[in-house]
């Protein structure tokens, strides 16, 4: 039986990628071979309401506080490995070592224990290369620092503009859903926030992919689901989160087979141009065939064990985010 997922009208606009990719096959095959043993796993209840364990990275009880922190994440969580180097932003915090965005949540959390103003629009508005420098202090420099703090001006000016600076009264201005005749969280924030507009032109189809969007509003129904706030009434809605780390573990587990040009250019760390055919098309089979690896798992598990397919996302990202498994490489904000 296939989820309600499909009717999403992301996952609807992916028809002529998936049908004519010339890079990319998704093998159902291997789908379903995956499935018989993913489905046998214990994965996390996100949809638990009882009160979380605390993180390294919790911040407290205060769901607005959660929201103009969850949101501050969302403008930023692209691109964490170095474009030359193949090297993935590292960071030791509290005695750990922290790769990839997780690096990036342990500086966040830093700073707002140190006092920081930075979950206000007005912060974001006007924030400079070397605030971040300080900010993002690791190994290495975080990499794209200058289109980060394009994109945290710009959302921080209209946010202060419209909503006194504080996503969390952004939030309560809209319906509580993805979709809602477009009034829903996702489908304003596309709108009034064009950096979260996620789409492509493939052949003349224009492609849906909202990874970001998405990502950072399943970030806030998970998060405040314990702390007895209902973002999301159509959860089921979400797709997966088209990223570098999803695709790797695709591949990895045999779903994805590239094209001998294509495979021979990731695994040697050579750049795949944003908007290229062969970008589009690793992201458009990351987000189907996530959706049939959430169905097939689903067809294997007891009623009151499915999952969404987020939940089988996280499953495929966490696994591999760290990995030193060359993932494509393509320099954008959007992922």
């Amino acid at each position: 039986m296939r989820g309600k997922w499909w009717s999403n009208p992301i996952l609807s606009s992916l028809t002529p990628v998936v049908e004519g990719s010339g890079f990319v096959t998704t093998n159902e095959g291997e789908v379903q071979r995956v499935a018989t043993w993913m489905a046998a796993e214990e994965f996390p209840d996100f949809r638990s309401t009882a009160p979380a364990a605390k993180g390294p990275f919790d911040i407290g009880p205060d769901p607005d506080k959660n929201i103009d922190l969850t949101m501050l994440i969302t403008i930023l969580n692209f691109a964490f490995t170095d474009f030359a180097t193949s090297k993935k932003f590292e960071v030791t915090y509290n005695g750990v070592r922290y790769s990839d965005s997780e690096a990036m949540f342990a500086c966040l959390h830093k700073a707002i224990l140190a006092g920081q103003p930075i979950l206000t629009g007005q912060w974001a508005a006007t924030v400079t290369r070397r605030d971040l420098e300080e900010l993002f202090r690791g190994d290495t420099e975080i990499p794209m620092l200058d289109e980060r703090v394009a994109a945290l001006n710009t959302v921080g000016a209209a946010l202060t503009e419209r909503y006194d600076g504080k996503w969390h009264r952004w939030v309560a201005s809209c319906a509580p859903a993805l979709y809602a005749g477009g009034d829903g969280l996702l489908e304003r924030l596309v709108t009034e926030f064009p950096r979260f507009d996620d789409v492509s032109d493939w052949k003349g189809h224009k492609i849906q992919i909202q990874k970001l969007s998405q990502l950072g509003l399943w970030g806030l129904h998970r998060g405040l689901a314990p702390l007895g706030r209902t973002v999301l009434k159509d959860p089921e809605m979400c797709t997966a989160f088209a990223d570098y780390i999803v695709p790797v573990a695709l591949r990895t587990m045999g779903i994805f087979e590239y094209e001998a040009s294509l495979e021979k250019r990731i695994m040697a760390g050579e750049m795949i141009p944003r908007d290229s055919l062969e970008e589009i098309e690793i992201r458009a089979h990351s987000i189907y065939a996530t959706a049939l690896l959430t169905d097939e798992v689903n067809a294997r598990r007891p009623a009151d064990k499915q999952l969404l397919i987020p939940e089988v996302d996280y499953r495929l990202w966490k696994t591999y985010h760290a990995t030193h498994y060359p993932h494509h490489l393509t320099r954008t904000i959007m992922y």
